[in-house]
């Protein structure tokens, strides 16, 4: 099984969480406006000495540092994206604004105004995503997605997108890049995959909406791509995995749309079952064949193993709190975020419970300090206007974080 490297409190509930793609790096937002980074304990800076590494970890002994903190919406921080170099984070609130920040100090480089609801009102962000280099990607409340090209020069608020879509009736709830074709030249996506309500679509960068599914009858609310799948037939061993609200996982052939092909029950039950909140592909660097880690709106992560189309293995995050972020680090390590608390797992301790923990054992790691001292965003405001209670009322609008794999993976024998 899995055991918790560490568990990091947090000063408010958890709305957005993302993984750095070079560094182990996490980024947070929270319900207050809040966004922290922090950097995690790395497993090669102390190879020095490997066994005294793997006991001190497993012990709680090695520290995660803060590397800066800030009031950076005014409301709740929605969503939260590393750019595709890690330069830059991307950060969109309630507030209606997108702010691009340096992920090593957090000092805000450019701001973006998200364009109103019909109404006039703030069209809240439920999505954002870096493409590219150059594209930005932002779904709202009001099911638009918006395409900014980065290349434009910014005004301070006044940035326009270049396209806008709306691929579905309800707000955007997933979104995931399908890989670059054979013939790309840049080597970045073109096409992703969204949800929103009971559907699923894909858009090009170019030509806009190409495919809108089949009513699902039930809400879809995570989805991931993975490839290296044996081919039969007309299979071209590359799905999307899509997580509902009645806790089923469905597979979708890539190319075939329309609807989808196969079904795993994760995590079924009599009253509707359990959502399936988010979703991310365990690094092939493991070695455990395909298998995905799909986070629960009970505090759950199950382990599903594709091809043979059945859970394998799961861990509990927390006990009353739904998981919001799940992914893993560039050192392969499974980070989990929901409630007021990030934890960081890797291989368990012989002995451990089957939740991966020893008896007795608590580690808690983090800043005690919940001052503002680090604040780099001018226009910080410490009153929570309501963030609270938009937690109630956006459970499912919260970003879905995805982390990238590595190398220097460490094995979960729980997935042999």
């Amino acid at each position: 099984m899995f055991d918790t490297v560490c568990t990091l409190p947090l000063s408010a509930d958890l709305f957005s969480q993302a993984l750095h793609p070079k560094e182990s790096v996490v980024s947070v937002g929270l319900a207050t406006g809040h966004v922290q980074t922090f950097r995690l304990p790395t497993d090669e800076a102390a190879s020095d000495d490997d066994e005294t590494s793997a006991s001190s970890s497993r012990n709680g002994r090695r520290h995660i540092d803060t590397m800066w903190r800030t009031r950076r919406h005014k409301g709740s921080c929605r969503c939260l994206t590393f750019g595709i170099d890690g330069e830059t984070l991307y950060s969109a609130g309630t507030d209606g604004l997108v702010k691009a920040a340096k992920a090593e100090t957090g000092v805000v480089e450019n701001k973006i105004a998200i364009p109103t609801a019909k109404d006039g009102s703030v069209d809240a962000p439920t999505i954002i995503h870096a493409l590219s280099p150059q594209t930005l990607l932002l779904a709202t409340d009001s099911s638009a997605l918006h395409l900014y090209d980065l290349r434009t020069p910014f005004s301070k608020v006044s940035a326009k997108p270049q396209q806008s879509h709306h691929p579905h009736d309800d707000y955007v709830s997933s979104l995931t890049p399908l890989p670059a074709s054979e013939t790309s030249t840049s080597g970045f996506s073109k096409q992703w995959v969204t949800t929103g309500g009971t559907t699923l679509a894909v858009t090009d960068l170019r030509r806009g909406v190409l495919v809108r599914s089949e009513d699902q009858e039930e809400e879809l609310i995570s989805s991931v791509y993975i490839g290296g799948l044996a081919t039969t037939g007309t299979s071209r061993g590359e799905k999307v995995l899509v997580g509902g609200s009645g806790g089923v996982l469905t597979l979708w052939e890539k190319g075939a749309w329309d609807d989808q092909d196969e079904r795993i029950y994760v995590q079924p039950g009599s009253g509707g079952g359990e959502s399936l909140e988010t979703m991310a592909v365990v690094p092939d660097e493991l070695g455990k064949g395909k298998v995905v880690a799909v986070g629960l709106g009970n505090g759950g992560v199950k382990f599903v193993r594709i091809g043979a189309n059945k859970v394998c293995s799961e861990v509990m995050h927390d006990e009353t709190e739904g998981v919001v972020g799940l992914g893993f680090d560039v050192e392969g390590r499974m980070v989990t975020g929901g409630g007021q608390v990030v934890k960081v797992w890797h291989e368990a301790v012989i002995g451990a419970d089957k939740y991966g923990a020893m008896p007795g054992e608590k580690r808690m790691y983090g800043d005690s300090d919940d001052s503002d001292d680090d604040d780099s965003d001018d226009d910080s405001d410490d009153s929570d206007a309501g963030g609270q209670q938009e937690r109630a009322q956006n459970k499912r609008k919260k970003t879905k974080a995805k982390g990238n794999g590595g190398q220097h993976v460490m094995a979960f024998h729980d997935l042999d």
